[in-house]
């Protein structure tokens, strides 16, 4: 079959960081709108956090300062179109956007991105209520509404890396942290038997909580892992290690009774399930980024991983990143649909974000 040459042998003409740098170049060349100072300003706002994010961490990892004005102009331009260092109405998009600030922070060690991030956890934990549910986050703000997993995740992802970035000097971050995680461990939104997360909870008229069994994205398997990776960092317990690993296992290697399928048996490439048959018409403008969001994570949690957890990460965002070079890149164009293993068909600022977090990912 086709993936015994593409994926499980590495193609000679593929370098990750060469490739990475083009999928960045084509984003900057077909989204960025350079009067408003954001990639496809008609699309969900988050997406752009997303991006900024895959290009800081590019220059991290590649030692390039290639692209630091743009998103220095980038960062100014949104902290204050919303309401004065993204003030978002919903947590989730304050949340993307602060934890591209840490990113920032870590690229140029300047303070005062990590200021912004401090102000953002501050704003995001004003949402945080003991009733309903026992504890959680809203992640909308104004109506309260719905307490779902990425929110929360993402909450648990910044709160942990304030407390690593700040030397510890600042407890409250990693009591947050460990508050909000030991509360989304006992949800219900992880499912006992599968190890995958549903997309939130519901309660019923006496106010009890329970997992919506609302669709298994890869964003929400992601988010975590990379959340759960901080806080290993800050605690040294390796029970945070345990919770990441199976997590991350039940994407990449689930048994067969497990549903949804979020990695294809055949080739071993990443599928957003709830999105298909169809995937690159199914997914809407959200949902295309999703598996880039879990490939970035995954390679945070394979940073502190070892032995062959280390490798199979590893080598599961190469092959990824091999594939979709290979089958999803538009030709000539550097251009990526949303399905990893092709056709190509059109591209859209939730695609190649989610491509280019893959391929720096493979870096």
């Amino acid at each position: 079959m086709w993936h015994d040459t593409i994926l499980r042998r590495p193609r000679q003409d593929f370098n990750a960081k060469d490739a990475a740098k083009a999928a960045i170049n084509a984003m900057n060349n077909n989204f960025y709108s350079s009067s408003q100072l954001i990639w496809s300003p008609g699309d969900p706002w988050w997406l752009s956090g997303v991006a900024l994010t895959n290009v800081i961490d590019y220059m991290r990892k590649t030692g390039s300062t290639d692209y630091v004005d743009q998103v220095a102009y980038i960062i100014q331009a949104q902290r204050v179109a919303w309401n004065g260092d993204f003030r978002a109405e919903s947590t989730d998009d304050t949340g993307w956007w602060s934890l591209a600030m840490v990113r920032m922070y870590d690229l140029t060690g300047e303070s005062a991105y990590l200021n912004i991030a401090i102000e953002d956890e501050a704003y995001m934990y004003e949402s945080w209520t003991t009733s309903p549910c026992g504890g959680g986050m809203y992640v909308d703000i104004k109506a309260k509404t719905y307490k779902n997993a990425v929110a929360n995740e993402l909450f648990i992802k910044l709160a942990a890396s304030l407390h690593n970035r700040l030397g510890g000097a600042e407890t409250k971050y990693l009591n947050h942290a460990l508050t909000a995680w030991t509360w989304f461990r006992a949800s219900g939104m992880i499912n006992a038997s599968s190890h995958l997360i549903n997309d939130g909870l519901a309660s019923d008229s006496s106010g009890a909580c329970f997992n919506n069994k609302l669709p298994v994205w890869t964003y929400n398997q992601g988010v975590i892992l990379g959340a759960l990776a901080e806080l290993y960092l800050a605690t040294t317990d390796t029970a945070h290690l345990e919770s990441a690993h199976a997590i991350a296992d039940a994407v990449l290697s689930p048994p067969p009774s497990t549903t949804p399928q979020l990695t294809s048996s055949d080739d071993d490439i990443l599928t957003e399930a709830s999105c298909q048959p169809d995937e690159k018409d199914g997914c809407n403008h959200d949902q295309q980024v999703f598996k880039g969001v879990f490939a970035s994570n995954l390679a945070e949690l394979a940073d502190v991983s070892t032995g062959d957890r280390k490798q199979r990460y590893r080598g599961f965002l190469s092959r990824n990143a091999q594939t979709a070079y290979a089958r999803a890149r538009g030709s000539g164009t550097h251009l990526y649909d949303v399905s990893w293993t092709g056709p190509f068909g059109n591209s859209s600022i939730g695609k190649q974000a989610s491509a280019v977090g893959l391929l720096v990912a493979a870096i």
